[in-house]
C-alpha cells in the first residue's frame, strides 16, 4: 500500500469505513453506506442478513440502518486476527461466520417454534420480548449457542457499527478523539 491508499485508508478508518466490494474493486465506506448502496454480502445469505438486522434493531435502535448485517459480513470474511467483532474478544473459535449462522438459526428456530414465524416477522413486542428471554436462557429447546451469549455478542456488534464512528459519538454528545497527539502529556 503506498503512503496515500494507507493515508486514505487511516482517515476511512477513523470514520468507521471498511473495505467493501464493489463491482470487483475494493471501496471505503461505513457498514451503513455499504446497505444503502446495496452491496452483495460475501457470506452472508439474505435471510440471515435479514435476522441480523432484525435483532440488532431489537438490540440497538439504528442498528440496521447503520449497517449491522454489512458490518457483521465485512469482518466475518477478514482474517480472524483483523476482525473487529466482539465474537473475538470473547474468544470465539474462528472462521466467526459458524458462530453467527449457529446464532442465527437457533434464533429463527426458536422463533418459529414459538410463534409459527422467523425472528425477522414478528413484531417489535414479539421481538423484544423474544430477546428479553433469549438474554436469561429462558427459551425452551433452545439448539446453538447459548442465548445470553448471543445476546451479548449481537449486541456489542450493534454498537459498535451504531455508536463506533464520528457520528455515533456525536449522537452520544462525547468528542470523538481517534487519537490523542504524541507530544501532549497528560
Amino acid at each position: 500500500m503506498d503512503a496515500m491508499e494507507r493515508r486514505d485508508f487511516l482517515k476511512g478508518a477513523g470514520m468507521g469505513a471498511l473495505a467493501f466490494t464493489v463491482g470487483g474493486s475494493q471501496v471505503l465506506m461505513t457498514p451503513g453506506e455499504a446497505r444503502a448502496q446495496g452491496v452483495p454480502f460475501r457470506l452472508l445469505k439474505a435471510h440471515e442478513a435479514e435476522t441480523i438486522e432484525a435483532l440488532g434493531e431489537t438490540l440497538v435502535p439504528g442498528a440496521q440502518r447503520a449497517g449491522v448485517a454489512h458490518f457483521i459480513d465485512q469482518q466475518v470474511s477478514v482474517s480472524p486476527g483483523e476482525a473487529l467483532l466482539e465474537a473475538r474478544q470473547l474468544n470465539v473459535k474462528p472462521p466467526f461466520i459458524n458462530f453467527y449462522r449457529a446464532a442465527i438459526n437457533a434464533v429463527d428456530r426458536a422463533a418459529e417454534a414459538r410463534s409459527r414465524r422467523p425472528f425477522a416477522a414478528l413484531s417489535a413486542a414479539e421481538q423484544h420480548g423474544f430477546v428479553d428471554a433469549m438474554r436469561q436462557n429462558k427459551i425452551d429447546g433452545w439448539q446453538g449457542p447459548p442465548g445470553g451469549f448471543v445476546y451479548t455478542v449481537l449486541r456489542s456488534d450493534a454498537i459498535d457499527v451504531v455508536y463506533g464512528t464520528m457520528e455515533g459519538y456525536e449522537a452520544l454528545g462525547v468528542p470523538y478523539m481517534p487519537h490523542i497527539a504524541p507530544d501532549k502529556r497528560w
